[in-house]
Protein backbone atom coordinates (compact mmCIF):
# COMPACT_ATOMS: atom_id res chain seq x y z
CA UNK A 1 0.00 0.00 0.00
CA UNK A 2 0.88 3.34 -0.55
CA UNK A 3 0.46 4.86 2.35
CA UNK A 4 0.67 1.77 4.34
CA UNK A 5 -2.67 2.16 6.19
CA UNK A 6 -5.88 3.09 4.90
CA UNK A 7 -6.81 7.19 4.90
CA UNK A 8 -9.97 8.04 6.01
CA UNK A 9 -10.92 11.74 6.19
CA UNK A 10 -12.38 12.16 10.06
CA UNK A 11 -16.47 12.92 9.21
CA UNK A 12 -16.20 10.34 6.92
CA UNK A 13 -14.80 7.99 8.65
CA UNK A 14 -17.37 8.87 11.25
CA UNK A 15 -20.18 8.28 8.76
CA UNK A 16 -19.07 5.21 7.00
CA UNK A 17 -18.80 4.01 11.08
CA UNK A 18 -21.90 4.01 11.22
CA UNK A 19 -23.01 3.06 7.71
CA UNK A 20 -20.84 -0.34 8.32
CA UNK A 21 -22.81 -0.91 11.51
CA UNK A 22 -25.70 -0.32 10.23
CA UNK A 23 -25.26 -2.86 7.25
CA UNK A 24 -25.47 -5.94 9.56
CA UNK A 25 -28.78 -7.08 7.95
CA UNK A 26 -27.21 -8.43 4.84
CA UNK A 27 -27.53 -11.82 4.35
CA UNK A 28 -24.96 -12.38 1.54
CA UNK A 29 -21.50 -13.64 2.58
CA UNK A 30 -19.60 -12.42 0.69
CA UNK A 31 -21.28 -8.84 2.06
CA UNK A 32 -20.99 -9.43 4.95
CA UNK A 33 -17.41 -10.58 4.67
CA UNK A 34 -17.06 -7.30 2.87
CA UNK A 35 -17.89 -4.99 5.98
CA UNK A 36 -16.13 -7.27 7.90
CA UNK A 37 -12.85 -6.34 6.57
CA UNK A 38 -13.24 -2.86 5.77
CA UNK A 39 -14.15 -2.62 9.58
CA UNK A 40 -11.35 -4.56 10.26
CA UNK A 41 -8.99 -2.13 8.00
CA UNK A 42 -10.82 0.56 9.85
CA UNK A 43 -9.07 0.08 13.19
CA UNK A 44 -5.62 0.72 12.06
CA UNK A 45 -6.54 3.12 9.33
CA UNK A 46 -4.98 6.82 9.39
CA UNK A 47 -8.04 9.40 10.58
CA UNK A 48 -6.84 12.46 8.58
CA UNK A 49 -8.23 15.77 8.71
CA UNK A 50 -9.29 16.87 4.87
CA UNK A 51 -6.77 19.57 4.28
CA UNK A 52 -4.13 16.90 4.80
CA UNK A 53 -5.68 13.88 3.31
CA UNK A 54 -3.81 12.98 -0.23
CA UNK A 55 -5.65 14.28 -3.37
CA UNK A 56 -4.98 10.11 -4.63
CA UNK A 57 -7.04 8.90 -1.99
CA UNK A 58 -10.40 6.88 -2.58
CA UNK A 59 -13.13 8.69 -0.60
CA UNK A 60 -16.99 9.30 -0.76
CA UNK A 61 -17.42 10.59 -4.26
CA UNK A 62 -14.45 9.43 -5.60
CA UNK A 63 -14.33 8.79 -9.50
CA UNK A 64 -12.21 5.07 -8.97
CA UNK A 65 -10.63 2.94 -12.17
CA UNK A 66 -9.64 -0.89 -10.46
CA UNK A 67 -8.38 -3.32 -12.78
CA UNK A 68 -8.58 -7.27 -11.39
CA UNK A 69 -6.29 -10.05 -12.54
CA UNK A 70 -6.94 -10.89 -15.81
CA UNK A 71 -7.80 -7.77 -17.45
CA UNK A 72 -11.27 -6.85 -16.09
CA UNK A 73 -11.21 -2.65 -15.94
CA UNK A 74 -14.30 -0.78 -13.84
CA UNK A 75 -14.66 2.96 -13.57
CA UNK A 76 -16.65 4.07 -11.08
CA UNK A 77 -17.99 6.81 -9.09
CA UNK A 78 -17.99 5.56 -5.14
CA UNK A 79 -21.05 6.85 -3.29
CA UNK A 80 -23.07 6.36 -0.12
CA UNK A 81 -25.68 3.22 -0.48
CA UNK A 82 -28.83 5.89 -1.41
CA UNK A 83 -26.88 7.20 -3.99
CA UNK A 84 -25.98 3.91 -5.88
CA UNK A 85 -26.90 3.47 -9.33
CA UNK A 86 -24.63 0.99 -11.16
CA UNK A 87 -26.56 2.39 -14.58
CA UNK A 88 -24.40 5.36 -13.83
CA UNK A 89 -21.52 3.89 -12.31
CA UNK A 90 -22.42 4.90 -8.98
CA UNK A 91 -21.06 2.06 -6.95
CA UNK A 92 -22.34 1.91 -3.18
CA UNK A 93 -19.42 2.06 -0.79
CA UNK A 94 -21.56 -0.52 1.31
CA UNK A 95 -20.78 -3.38 -1.79
CA UNK A 96 -17.50 -5.71 -1.58
CA UNK A 97 -16.28 -3.56 -4.13
CA UNK A 98 -17.01 -0.19 -2.84
CA UNK A 99 -15.39 -1.31 0.41
CA UNK A 100 -12.53 -3.04 -0.83
CA UNK A 101 -11.93 0.83 -2.35
CA UNK A 102 -12.54 3.03 0.36
CA UNK A 103 -9.45 4.63 1.60
CA UNK A 104 -6.96 3.17 -0.90
CA UNK A 105 -4.62 5.34 -2.99
CA UNK A 106 -3.61 5.22 -6.59
CA UNK A 107 -1.53 2.57 -7.25
CA UNK A 108 -2.24 0.30 -4.58
CA UNK A 109 -2.39 -3.58 -5.07
CA UNK A 110 -4.54 -5.28 -2.67
CA UNK A 111 -7.11 -8.47 -2.09
CA UNK A 112 -10.46 -8.62 -1.48
CA UNK A 113 -13.87 -11.07 -1.67
CA UNK A 114 -15.87 -10.36 -4.12
CA UNK A 115 -18.42 -12.33 -5.72
CA UNK A 116 -16.96 -13.66 -8.30
CA UNK A 117 -13.92 -15.03 -5.66
CA UNK A 118 -10.64 -13.36 -4.09
CA UNK A 119 -9.36 -11.11 -6.46
CA UNK A 120 -6.47 -9.18 -6.58
CA UNK A 121 -6.94 -5.36 -7.66
CA UNK A 122 -5.23 -2.67 -8.48
CA UNK A 123 -6.92 1.27 -7.97
CA UNK A 124 -5.27 2.79 -11.51
CA UNK A 125 -7.16 6.18 -11.31
CA UNK A 126 -8.38 8.25 -8.60
CA UNK A 127 -10.33 12.03 -9.10
CA UNK A 128 -11.98 13.64 -6.69
CA UNK A 129 -15.17 15.27 -6.60
CA UNK A 130 -17.36 17.43 -4.72
CA UNK A 131 -18.43 15.92 -1.55
CA UNK A 132 -20.99 19.04 -0.28
CA UNK A 133 -24.07 16.26 -1.10
CA UNK A 134 -22.83 13.18 0.75
CA UNK A 135 -25.61 12.82 3.29
CA UNK A 136 -28.56 13.92 0.53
Amino acid sequence: MKYKQLIIEKKEYVLLKQMLSLSNYYQDVIFKKSIKQLMDELETAIISNETDLPDDVVRFNSIVRVSLEGGWTKEFQLVVANKADLKNNKLSVLSPMGTAVMGHALGDVFYWELPSGKKEITVTYVAQQELSNINS
